[in-house]
């Protein structure tokens, strides 16, 4: 019998090995729920907990790489790397805030903490990709799962028309995107990345018209992701009906994978069209932006609150992304203070919850301030963020984004959204009153017995303050991740990776 042979075991398999530990732990949470009660879920949580801190130890070794892997497919560069580290910190915090939300409402842990994982490994996938076949497979991978945890509430009404709306709208937006990929192929020969930047860069495909026209339906695809307008219609009542920890979790995961491959796509492979689709993402970033603000000032709910926001909050980094390939860290650097000022509110909203008594009414939050000093305050602190009062994260984070936008000339839009920041100032400062300045509410309860939600809310206050307070160090990473992609490391000519 001939020895076993260790050679098919190398380090070529590393730069995927985050992806496969988080997949491996999906399969093995759900198969260790079939033996446990749907309301003793907490020892899956923490299980899921572990392998998502695992992952992010390995991914920590993909910074500094630089190449491509099976034949091209999957890139492996600190751009991937700067995405997956944080598509990993917003599965863990949506754990941390799951934690105690799954067993007080009856949803099943093994189910659901299992497609969670799956649905971080689908946008792990279109963080890393490196063809536009493999982008679809992540955004499905990505999708589905998140479609099922909508409406995992099976008995409330609101999660299943959440559900049911989300599944109807991503599956006809997902037809855009992948004729968008078959147009773009018959245009360049090529689903690779590599390979259609070189095809595009040449200069012969500025006026194809089977490749304008696949662009134009690769914005739409991916604008239903971002949730821009006006392809935005799913977002406040799939926010408002789904469980709030998948709320928090489309608002950042789903945004952060969807913005990955749209970066990584345009600025770094079709900016030699961009003549072409910046016009386009100028006219969709003012829309966004615009209609998510004024449309947040009537809200009440303070789940379709922060899916306006959510949705104004795409325009300004459509904004960037129109502005061309130097806004490029800075959308990175906007997308890591977004994540954690977007996970703390909406933490801070499942604070408030009570089963049978949503509490996510802006009218509960009346006076906050005085029952839970420490929970107002850290409330307080997004909110600001949100809007982009200094020093926070959100604050700098614009100016990043607006000041490369108006070195590249685009004066006018830079106006809209400064503009669009004042309006926004409106509808936070709102909440902020009620905490402040009002008095009702409802009671917090047993919030010293939830130490997961607490730390997951304390730590995003912290994280949210110190991207603002210090933000070089997090810039720098940004552009290091951007041009590890498109800079001076060459992405598309670095060693092949292959099994």
């Amino acid at each position: 019998m001939s020895p076993f042979n260790l050679a098919a075991i190398n380090f070529v398999w590393l730069p995927i090995l985050p992806m496969v530990i988080v997949a491996v732990a999906a399969i093995v949470v759900l198969l260790a729920g079939v033996r446990i009660d749907d309301g003793e879920s907490e020892g899956l949580g923490l299980v899921t907990l572990a392998s998502i801190g695992v992952a992010f130890v390995f991914t920590l070794g993909i910074v500094g790489q630089s190449g491509v892997a099976f034949a091209g497919a999957i890139s492996i560069d600190s751009f991937a790397a700067f995405f997956e580290l944080l598509i990993l910190i917003a599965a863990m915090f949506t754990v941390m805030m799951s934690l105690d939300y799954a067993a007080e409402n009856g949803i099943p842990g093994a189910e659901y903490y299992s497609l969670l994982l799956f649905s971080a490994v689908g946008m792990m996938l279109m963080a890393t990709a490196g063809d536009l076949i493999v982008i679809f497979l992540g955004l499905e991978t990505m999708s589905i799962p998140v479609y099922v945890l909508a409406g995992i509430m099976r008995r409330n009404a609101k999660s299943n028309e959440a559900a049911i709306k989300y599944f109807l709208l991503g599956a006809f937006s997902t037809g855009f995107l992948l004729y968008g990929i078959a147009l773009v192929y018959a245009a360049t020969g090529s689903i690779k990345l590599g390979p259609i930047h070189e095809a595009i860069a040449s200069g012969a495909l500025g006026s194809n018209p089977l490749l304008l026209l696949g662009i134009g339906l690769l914005v739409i695809g991916f604008g239903f992701k971002v949730a821009a307008v006006p392809f935005h219609m799913w977002t406040p009542d799939v926010y408002e009906g789904a469980p709030t920890p998948v709320t928090a979790f489309m608002a950042v995961g789903v945004k952060l994978a969807a913005f990955a491959a749209f970066v990584r796509v345009f600025l770094v492979d079709f900016p030699a069209v961009g003549a072409h689709w910046q016009i386009v993402l100028w006219i969709v970033a003012a829309l966004t932006m615009t209609a998510g603000n004024l449309i947040a000032v009537v809200q009440t709910n303070i789940k379709r609150m922060l899916a306006y926001s959510a949705i104004a909050h795409a325009g300004y980094l459509l904004l960037g992304l129109a502005a061309g390939v130097r806004s490029g860290p800075a959308i990175l650097y906007y997308l890591l203070g977004y994540a954690f000022t977007n996970l703390g509110a909406f933490a801070v909203v499942i604070a408030l919850e009570r089963r049978g008594e949503t509490g996510n009414q802006i009218s509960d939050f009346r006076g906050l301030a005085m029952r839970q000093p420490l929970l107002a305050g850290a409330m307080a602190i997004f909110l600001l963020s949100l809007a982009g009062v200094p020093p926070m994260a959100g604050f700098v984070g614009k100016f990043f984004i607006f000041s490369e936008a108006l070195q590249q000339g685009y004066v006018g839009l830079v106006i809209i959204a400064v503009l669009n920041s004042v309006v926004s100032a409106y509808y936070y400062f709102y909440v902020f009153v009620a905490m402040y300045m009002q008095e009702g509410g409802i009671e917090v309860e047993r919030l010293s017995s939830r130490p997961a939600l607490v730390a997951a809310i304390g730590l995003a206050a912290l994280a949210t303050i110190l991207i603002g307070v210090y933000p070089e160090p997090y810039m720098a990473s940004a552009a290091n991740a951007f041009h590890s992609a498109s800079g001076a490391e060459g992405f598309h000519t670095t060693t092949a990776f292959d099994p």
